[in-house]
């Protein structure tokens, strides 16, 4: 009877390890090709794949045939791979990182499996994982965060189980090293944080392991092997670049000018995480009162120490917050869990912010049909707000099924946001690249470097025109006139400049392409 039940159990858990896995692999596979790619990194990591695709010179990093040395390649190593299979184009570029990052969900499962005594709040953080509009957004990017999360999930899993077979250790000290090729000096905080709750965890027996060490020497041996082929190669210059510039000098100060205050990371809560924010105290209180628990200490560790840290760092990106969201979401799901099982009743203060919810959602639809008619926005918008109104009528019924009513609502929402073309917002906040690449393709050649009176440089679209597009003044515009033959310039800077004896080589959007009369053989754009 107890194998019986032992295998009845097995097949139960397969079952929701394959729902959860298949559910996070559409989410974050649809529709991932539509979109261009965007500035910054998503335009950085597709030049550096496909210089490493062109060349084959997979284990020095360049952009545009330069070195580049801020970053480690791992990445950029599975995106390159991608494009030997599937040519270069935005959907290969995406698709590593994406799979991988939809790993993540039933990694955290198997994770909430090992901490908690029930399977229900680990299904249920599973699922508020899978439903959260960052993690589904940024994982679906071409960018580090996802893959490294994945990997630290594993990190975590692996020292659970070597609570009863020492030789899960040997994979905790593999993906560490994953993660230190993925994302350089990431690994010191994640690493940190598994080693604060394996001594709250009461493993300290772990570090006996030979396996434990076997498998750190291995994770630390990858990584250093690759940066001291970096040291070698470009010497001391590459320590400074990457550890310095794009490491450390993040923590003590903001670089780029990307800074805010110490509450910046709980106003990214505030506003990407409802409504599952509405049940994080309650989740973190239940960590608390549960501290000398698994849960509770992973929660409680990986939630303070991590936000905590970044929160005290000079520069503040969004996507920085992102290795949070496990420890989020494993406190919402032991909340919910704890209202699901025990019908406890629920704050009226719920409700209300639901229903505030569903008319800000309604109001979305009336803007889209107005301003934006993009038809899956407008369903979108009404989805959201079926579903924050019916769970806002289950809270105020003290019905527990308003649980069921959000996650499928949200995940029906986002999979809307994903099929359409506003899922990566930020493409707005600039001119569209692509028909100004293409005017700087077809009337340069490859090398040539372009100049622009566009404020700031955009990897994007040294990806798309698969040129070097550099920003410079007008000041610098008049000096390079006489020796650079290609300026991309907006209609008021082309105005004020009156250049002598420009050429237009074409216009895309509000910028032309010119160069002087002396380096082409048309009419020039002023005739004498």
């Amino acid at each position: 009877m107890h194998k019986l039940i032992a295998t009845a159990s097995r097949i139960t858990e397969t079952k929701w390890l394959l729902l959860l896995l298949l559910a996070a692999v559409i989410l974050w596979s649809v529709g991932l090709g539509q979109l261009p790619l965007r500035d910054w990194d998503e335009g950085y990591y597709a030049i550096l794949s496909r210089d490493m695709y062109r060349t084959g010179n997979w284990l020095y990093l360049t952009y545009l045939g330069r070195p580049f040395l801020e970053k480690p390649p791992l990445m950029q190593w599975l995106v390159a791979f991608s494009y030997q299979i599937g040519g270069v184009n935005e959907w290969t570029t995406r698709l590593p990182v994406a799979l991988l990052s939809a790993c993540g969900v039933p990694l955290l499962y198997l994770v909430g499996r090992e901490v908690f005594s029930q399977r229900l709040p680990a299904l249920f953080a599973a699922l508020v994982y899978l439903t959260l509009l960052p993690v589904v957004r940024h994982g679906r990017l071409a960018m580090m965060d996802g893959i490294s999360i994945t990997f630290f999930l594993v990190v975590l899993l692996c020292l659970l189980k070597a609570r009863h077979n020492r030789l899960w250790a040997f994979g905790a000290g593999i993906f560490l090293g994953l993660i230190a090729l993925t994302k350089g000096v990431l690994v010191l905080l994640l690493g940190a944080i598994a080693a604060v709750f394996l001594l709250c965890n009461r493993q300290l027996a772990l570090l006996k392991s030979l396996a434990f060490w076997g498998g750190m020497l291995l994770g630390a041996g990858m990584a250093i092997a690759w940066y001291a082929a970096q040291w070698h190669h470009y010497g001391a210059n590459f320590l400074q670049v990457h550890f310095q510039v794009h490491g450390f000098e993040r923590i003590s100060q903001s670089v780029h000018g990307n800074t805010g205050p110490p509450w910046y990371y709980l106003l990214e809560l505030l506003k990407y995480s409802l409504p599952w924010l509405l049940f994080l105290p309650g989740g973190l209180y239940l960590a608390w009162q549960k501290r000398h628990t698994a849960w509770g200490a992973l929660i409680l560790v990986g939630a303070i120490g991590y936000l905590g840290a970044v929160s005290l760092m000079g520069t503040k990106l969004p996507w920085y917050i992102m290795p949070l969201y496990p420890f989020f979401a494993l406190a919402v799901g032991a909340n919910l869990a704890q209202i699901w099982q025990h019908r406890l009743r629920y704050p009226l203060f719920f409700a209300t912010v639901l229903g505030l919810l569903a008319i800000a959602s309604l109001g979305g639809a009336v803007y889209f049909i107005l301003a934006e008619p993009e038809i899956v926005l407008i369903v979108m918008s009404i989805v959201l707000a079926l579903t924050f109104g019916f769970a806002a009528w289950q809270i105020k019924q003290r019905d527990r099924q308003f649980i069921p009513i959000l996650f499928v609502g949200l995940y029906c929402a986002f999979g809307l946001l994903m099929v359409s073309n506003s899922w990566i917002w930020e493409l707005n906040e600039a001119f569209p690249v692509k028909p100004v690449a293409a005017l700087i393709q077809t009337h340069t050649a490859p090398g040539d470097v372009v100049y622009t009176s566009f404020g700031y440089g955009r990897p994007s679209l040294d990806f798309y025109s698969d040129r070097r597009v550099i920003p410079a003044d007008t000041a610098q515009m008049q000096q390079l006139w006489a020796s650079q033959p290609y300026l991309l310039l907006d209609q008021s800077t082309l105005t004020a400049l009156q250049l002598p004896n420009p050429v237009s080589l074409g216009t895309a959007g509000d910028f032309t392409l010119v160069t002087p009369q002396s380096k082409a053989n048309l009419s020039p754009l002023y005739p004498p």
